[in-house]
């Protein structure tokens, strides 16, 4: 498929045109500026928007595959009638909405408009029925298209394709105004469909940006945990995301938002069910099964016809079910409803074929002329028909071997509970128990909430048949039991409580979206939103240059990988350009100049040997040296543990494809970049806890980060370096006035926290300017952030040509910094 300039218009419904027609009745509200209060665009200030906020009422945007609509185009007058699909989940989500909630719906229709219509079609939904349609030009009913819509908020990530039903929640509060931007938007996803496995998945070309796409929601729902730990492997396998634990709920960190992951499986809408059961035409058709079936057990199935649903299987095991237990034979009918195709391709013409091949055999060797054991019922059935024989079935088996949620066996369970009216077509009395019996697949999404069901593997023939034999001969008395238990779980869990769930979940997932600031950066699938502390900022060049100029004591922490030299670099040397900028900084006699990195003394100093009065900080800080003229301090710590660690990760690195061991003078590392995602994190969550264990009485610390366990000596941080020096400035009478620390990892973190922590809580005669500064927009606990290591270089460059070169005496300085050490 290929989308149409209607496209167009879907952009203008995120971007706050909902329809580029004069006609439109009212637009979607564009600016959200407080919690649940949204401003106007012609408003002339956020004021007026708050005194009208009582108002306003909650608005629900619903995007999905297909919209909730009969389409039809009448012979006569040549126009299309369209009306509400009653049966769609997505009316039926409504009754988990409060009353007063607007929903507006986005989507594709079922029928194909032509372009000339397309522009009148899409007013005429929108104002009869709240629907907002995608139009799409036909290559191939095969094909799938994905459109994707980038704004501040993030990405509505639409799956417009024949089988994947998706869906698309967005929460807004709405005040009948135009809308600029979103940028709070409280964003859910739920894939109705199993999620493929990551061998699988990580074939697709754009499988990266599917994720980033998916992650920019605040919640993304599944039906069971298979669908969403194959989405969480693959985020771990492509993405290098790691998921956790969050009070109870799974959570993603990503670019400063924690996604969260929802698992619970769709219910269905009880009160249609139900009212269907009382029809008289439901009625007298489960008379007319009673009369038709006399003296026979029935085994339901209904499906759709397509190679997934396993119909063929089915018929096998009843087939050797028959071969089996003759018994059977003249008193066991499988009735199969087969719903009608939803293509037309050449597997779904061989999946039909072999279907009629097979029940025609059963029929044929073992039916008679008063019986048939295989009954298909390939055509339209209305829901009366689907109802009556889910009311008279004995068994109601779901054979298919890949399925989303399947909501049949919830239909079957709540018919099998039958009502007053149902009762008399069966002839069971009020008071007689209720029993139901199931043979589920296990690759169904409904499989894990159903379990008194009996759970099969439909490749197993024989395994399944024996099911269908256990269903039929089990006591009423355990038929009752798993029955009761069965119609508790679906009548607590209906569609409206799962509206109601995933609302609350998303609402949880948001609490804090009014505490941060967020960024949209990129286009596309490629679009993120970054969400950051308000006062997160850009470092400006002009800003710390004029804070560097009125200012006599500074003191400068770098690190160095990511910092001054580019993470990616082949070269880990430094530049000469680095070279010269540092040198100038540190010959600045008002400066105290520290490089501080995770990489060995020996580096170091190789590489920054030309500038002498440069301070180093090597592994971390375990060892440290004023300048190039002073020997090397190191804490005083007892490294014997290294014995017992480095036998062990030797045994992990054998037994770890892709792993190694990095030996330092003060501490061990082992990589698992290299290994296979899934198996090196269980290896490193393993050794994590192995060294735990038998370095609890050691003077080591054990941490894991990304891609690697280290062991360190305790007391070891960058954090440390960073109060030494300053504890060093302040024992010289040379309290600092200005500090500046620039870091781009989880070490420099410590760095972050010790400059603002040290300087509050040390008896200094007045504040100094501090600057704390990451390197790369993402959560950080400095204040400012440079965009990438060239931004660092401008901005110590900048720095370097403010400084004015002053013989430095640095004796009483060395003597207050071998005191510190």
């Amino acid at each position: 498929m290929m989308a149409s300039n209607s496209c167009g218009n879907f952009l203008g419904l995120a971007s706050g045109e909902l329809l580029d027609v004069p006609q439109t009745p009212r637009g979607l509200p564009r600016v959200m500026t407080l919690p649940r209060i949204i401003s106007d665009g012609n408003l002339s200030s956020d004021v007026d928007s708050d005194s009208k906020s009582s108002f306003c009422c909650e608005r629900k945007i619903i995007v999905a595959n297909m919209l909730p609509l009969h389409a039809k185009k009448d012979n006569g007058t040549s126009k299309w009638r369209f009306s509400l699909d009653e049966d769609s989940l997505l009316l039926q989500l409504k009754d988990g909405f409060p009353p007063e909630t607007e929903v507006i719906y986005v989507g594709s229709l079922k029928v194909d408009i032509e372009a000339n219509e397309q522009e009148e079609v899409a007013q005429r939904l929108l104002d009869e029925f709240k629907c907002f349609p995608l139009f799409f030009l036909m290559i191939s009913r095969k094909s799938s298209i994905m459109v994707s819509v980038s704004n501040n908020f993030g990405l509505f990530f639409i799956t417009c394709c024949l089988c994947v039903p998706i869906m698309v929640i967005a929460l807004t509060d709405s005040c009948g105004k135009p809308m600029k931007r979103y940028n709070r938007v409280k964003l859910g996803f739920f894939l109705h469909s199993p999620f493929p496995s990551s061998e699988i998945y990580r074939t697709l070309p754009v499988r990266d940006e599917i994720l980033k796409g998916l992650l920019n929601s605040d919640l993304i729902g599944f039906h069971t945990f298979d669908y969403a730990r194959h989405f969480l492997s693959c985020c771990g396998r492509m993405l290098g995301l790691d998921y956790g634990s969050k009070r109870g709920h799974i959570g993603l960190d990503y670019f400063g938002r924690t996604v969260y992951i929802k698992i619970l499986p769709v219910g269905i809408h009880m009160g249609r069910l139900e009212s269907v059961l009382d029809l008289p035409s439901t009625f007298n058709k489960v008379k007319e099964i009673r009369e038709q079936f006399k003296d026979k057990k029935l085994i339901l199935g209904v499906d759709d016809m397509d190679i997934f649903k396993g119909i063929s299987l089915k018929l096998l095991a009843f087939e050797q079910l028959l071969q089996l237990h003759t018994e059977f034979q003249g008193k066991l009918v499988l009735v199969q409803i087969v719903n009608p195709a939803r293509s037309c391709g050449k597997d779904v013409q061989e999946a039909k074929r072999e279907t009629y091949t097979t029940a025609e055999r059963i029929n044929e060797i073992y039916g008679s002329p008063d019986y048939e054991p295989v009954i298909l019922i390939d055509r339209h059935a209305p829901r009366y028909e689907k109802t009556a024989y889910y009311a008279a079935a004995e068994c109601c088996i779901v054979n298919a071997v890949r399925d989303g949620m399947n909501l049949v066996p919830y239909k079957y369970i709540v018919c099998r509970q039958g009502s007053l009216a149902m009762d008399e077509a069966l002839g069971v009395k009020l008071d007689s128990a209720r029993t139901s019996m199931l043979v589920v697949s296990e690759f169904i999404g409904c499989s894990p909430s159903l379990s008194g069901a009996i759970r099969v593997n439909p490749w197993d023939i024989d395994s399944v048949a024996e099911a269908m034999n256990m269903a039929i001969t089990m006591p009423d008395a355990e038929k009752q039991l798993r029955h009761e238990k069965h119609y508790r779980y679906v009548s607590s869990h209906d569609v409206a409580y799962w509206a109601r769930s995933f609302i609350q979940d998303l609402e949880r997932a948001c609490k804090n979206h009014y505490d941060k600031r967020c960024w949209g950066i990129g286009l596309g699938l490629g679009f993120r939103v970054i969400s950051l502390s308000p006062s997160f900022r850009k470092l400006s060049v002009h800003h710390i240059v004029s804070a560097y100029k009125r200012t006599s004591r500074r003191a400068i922490f770098l690190d160095y990988d990511g910092t001054v030299v580019p993470q990616s670099s082949i070269v880990s040397s430094p530049s000469p350009e680095v070279v010269n900028v540092l040198d100038a900084l540190c010959n600045d006699s008002n400066n105290t100049v520290f490089i501080v990195s995770g990489r060995g003394r020996s580096s170091l100093s190789d590489w920054l040997a030309p500038c002498e009065k440069l301070g180093l900080a090597a592994e971390h800080g375990y060892f440290m040296r004023l300048n190039k003229n002073t020997d090397w301090e190191s804490l005083a710590s007892d490294l014997d543990w290294k014995a017992i660690v480095e036998p062990i990760m030797k045994l992990y690195t054998e037994a770890t494809d892709g792993s190694s061991i990095e030996i330092k003078e003060s501490a061990l590392v082992w990589h698992h970049q290299d290994a296979d995602p899934d198996f090196g994190s269980c290896q490193a969550k393993e050794l994590l806890d192995h060294l735990e264990n038998v370095l609890a009485n050691e003077p080591a610390v054990v941490r894991r980060g990304q891609h690697i366990v280290e062991v360190k000596p305790q007391g070891v941080t960058k954090g440390l370096v960073a109060e030494k020096v300053l504890s060093m400035m302040a024992s010289n009478g040379k309290a600092p006035d200005f500090v500046m620390c620039i870091g781009d990892d989880r070490s420099d973190e410590d760095m972050f926290e010790s400059i603002s922590s040290a300087v509050s809580y040390s008896p200094l005669p007045a504040s100094p300017e501090i600057f704390a500064c990451t390197v790369g927009q993402k959560p950080s606990k400095a204040k400012y952030y440079l965009d990438d290591t060239v931004d660092v270089m401008r901005l110590l460059r900048g720095l370097a040509n403010a400084s004015n070169p002053k013989p430095q005496d640095s004796a009483d300085f060395q003597v207050a910094f071998d005191h510190v050490c």
